[in-house]
């Protein structure tokens, strides 16, 4: 006859089990919604996404910060658009083409087609996130919702920033 410690062990065992796996279907499921929405197909799946739960909750919070390809610094005056990652740069470009040609503001659909991309929601959605961040860092206003000119201040490259 088994004891009472071996079986409460076993059965500790089958449910640690049963939540690792549970885990591992988390992390391909985060793995593909993040193909999915990625604007190049590129991921990043770092440590965060391979590493078990309590490997996780032992990782210091510098690995939330965002990754160096998506930092968008404040706009201030005199910071030129060449500090911005080539991704928004082009994001930047697009709108300040826009109002240079005085064509008004720029939708992300448009964008896109502009680009060349696949007018998708998941690229189309991509380039919104990048414009947003871009609008809530002070390079871009958006003037009504979904459609983005330069902020108040901001001059496009061509116009010395």
């Amino acid at each position: 006859m088994p004891s009472v410690g071996g079986l409460l062990e076993q059965r500790e065992l089958a449910e640690l089990a049963a939540a690792e796996e549970e885990w591992q279907e988390w992390v391909i499921a985060r793995r593909r919604v993040d193909t999915v929405l990625a604007p190049d197909g590129a991921t990043d799946a770092g440590p965060r996404a391979v590493a078990g739960p309590r490997e996780v909750d032992r990782q210091p919070a510098s690995r939330d910060a965002a990754r160096p390809k998506t930092r968008v610094p404040v706009w201030r005056e005199g910071v030129a658009s060449s500090v911005l990652s080539v991704d928004y740069q082009r994001v930047f470009q697009a709108v300040a083409d826009r109002v240079r040609l005085g064509q008004g503001p720029l939708t992300c659909q448009e964008m896109a087609a502009v680009f060349g991309l696949d007018v998708v929601p998941a690229r189309v959605e991509a380039l919104r996130s990048k414009a947003k961040r871009l609008v809530a860092r002070g390079w871009l206003a958006e003037s009504t919702p979904g459609r983005f000119t330069l902020a108040p201040g901001v001059a496009g490259p061509d116009d010395g920033s």
